[in-house]
């Protein structure tokens, strides 16, 4: 059960109005499930969705390597609504399900694209190791050149404060939904 309540549109203040109207407006669609806990601080959240829009929408990596970020962030962090948001986004990116379904197990996926690959190394060295090695990061330099790899750190900044919100507020998969990390549950549930 959510930790915080749902705000009431009728009874927010003008400011937080404001940052949902403003959110509206850009590329996305809806609201994002951690601005239900960023808009009872209203700059936190005109920020961080100002900062989500970004990596979500202007980073230099295209999407499918945004995606596979994304994937690795939800899954270190076990954040159930954050991978529920972006495993559909991984398989409309081109992410083949094989890769997700791995990714979701914590194995390592069989790519056939050296990008990726790098992405999703770098990605976990980066959570494992809280940095990259020397020879890692001139990988990741050669691969995705300074702006990607940059933006890959942003990515996984940005995803890792939105799973940490999604997390500590309890804001979970949509009722009905199936959750992820099932296989993970089953048998940490059995041991």
């Amino acid at each position: 059960m959510p930790r915080l309540p749902d705000l009431n549109p009728a009874t927010m203040s003008p400011e937080q109005r404001e940052i949902c109207e403003e959110t509206l407006a850009g590329p996305r669609s809806s609201l994002p499930a951690p601005l239900k806990a960023w808009l009872f601080r209203p700059e936190l959240a005109r920020r961080g969705q100002s900062l989500g829009a970004y990596a979500r929408y202007g980073t230099s990596l295209p999407a499918e390597l945004s995606e596979l970020v994304i994937l690795v962030t939800a899954r270190h962090w076990m954040s159930e609504y954050e991978w529920h948001a972006h495993e559909r986004e991984a398989l409309r990116a081109g992410i083949a399900p094989e890769i997700v379904d791995a990714i979701e197990t914590d194995d390592t996926p069989d790519f056939t694209d050296k990008k990726s690959a790098c992405v999703f190394a770098l990605s976990k060295e980066l959570y494992a190791s809280r940095g990259l090695a020397e020879e890692s990061y001139r990988r990741g330099i050669a691969t995705l050149g300074r702006d990607g790899m940059i933006d890959l750190v942003a990515i996984a900044g940005y995803y890792s404060f939105v799973a940490m919100t999604l997390n500590v507020f309890d804001i979970g998969v949509p009722e009905g939904a199936v959750r992820p990390f099932a296989k993970l549950r089953n048998t940490n549930e059995g041991a």
